[in-house]
């Protein structure tokens, strides 16, 4: 039972989330909210309402491990097996619009994380600083958009299909959402603890693997299927994006909910392998060069040896 509820779970949390992104992006669409407005603020939070649930529920049910986990491991995943595995399949080329930018926002704000979790604890203040920090960086994007418009937020509005068109199929994807997010989360949140007694490992381990794997698959579905049709370049702007999203949006509003103790193998180890896969993307991105397929099947492996490793500390 503690893995049909895990699965059913991540299954509840990808499906629930996916409508939520579409009833509300069918929503503001229909309300003649701006495209820019709906991919700053409707697509971002939606797309994130997954993870956020889960680090939510795990942290209200006294398991900080699967909440800072989920976050921690879906931005080391992001990176070396979102980026990794479609390189193998085919190079990924890193010439975004404002990738230097963001990537160093993304540097800047892991380093910031790792430093509040240094203290032991992310307290109420912790969070809030990370929160006005994701509200800032929507604020400056909205405003570099509206002086140079950038394609990046009709791309990300253009991925979006099957949008309800009447009222009641909008009113359905929205109430189906919002009740299926905290259920899923209430699943995968049993499901993982009790799978973490039962064989005896942290619930650390669980949300740094398991679960992070598990809301990290439609990304890694969405690039794989892109770079079969060698446009995998998308990749690297969604990995940068989920990043941030993980560490300002999620981490603050969970700490702004309750305190999060960080576990002391965090603050030994996985931290640090966060900050340094944030590190790996520098590089490409400043130099706008080509994740080959020998680049991808490093970071692939990188990240199949931290899988290891996370079981054995």
């Amino acid at each position: 039972m503690m893995y049909l509820a895990l699965a059913g779970g991540l299954i509840i949390l990808l499906f629930c989330g996916d409508l939520l992104v579409r009833g509300a992006v069918a929503l503001a669409g229909r309300f003649g909210v701006h495209p820019l407005i709906i991919g700053l603020t409707v697509v971002a939070f939606g797309t994130s309402a997954p993870e956020l649930m889960v680090s939510l529920r795990a942290a209200l049910e006294g398991a900080p491990g699967i909440s800072l986990g989920n976050i921690v491991g879906s931005n080391i995943a992001n990176v070396l097996m979102v980026l990794g595995i479609p390189a193998i399949i085919y190079p990924t080329v890193c010439n975004q619009a404002s990738i230097r930018r963001n990537t160093s926002m993304m540097v800047g704000s892991t380093l910031l994380f790792v430093g509040l979790c240094l203290t032991g604890t992310l307290v109420f203040w912790d969070g809030l600083i990370l929160f006005m920090l994701v509200l800032a960086f929507l604020a400056y994007s909205g405003l570099r958009a509206r002086k140079s418009p950038d394609t990046d937020f009709d791309s990300d509005l253009d991925e979006i299909t099957g949008l309800p068109e009447r009222v009641w199929a909008i009113c359905a994807f929205l109430l189906i959402g919002l009740a299926g997010l905290p259920l899923g989360a209430e699943l995968v949140v049993d499901g993982a603890t009790e799978i973490a007694r039962r064989f005896g490992v942290s619930e650390a381990a669980i949300g740094l693997t398991i679960i992070s794997i598990g809301t990290s698959l439609p990304e890694l579905a969405t690039t794989v299927v892109a770079a079969f049709r060698r446009q995998a370049d998308v990749a690297v702007g969604n990995v940068i994006g989920s990043n941030l999203f993980n560490i300002l949006a999620i981490g603050g509003i969970t700490a702004m909910v309750v305190d999060l103790p960080v576990p002391e193998t965090f603050m030994r180890f996985d931290l640090w392998v966060m900050l340094a896969a944030a590190l790996l993307v520098v590089p490409f991105a400043f130099m706008r060069a080509t994740i080959t397929r020998l680049a991808g099947v490093i970071f692939t492996g990188f990240y199949v040896a931290y899988l290891f490793a996370v079981f054995q500390i």
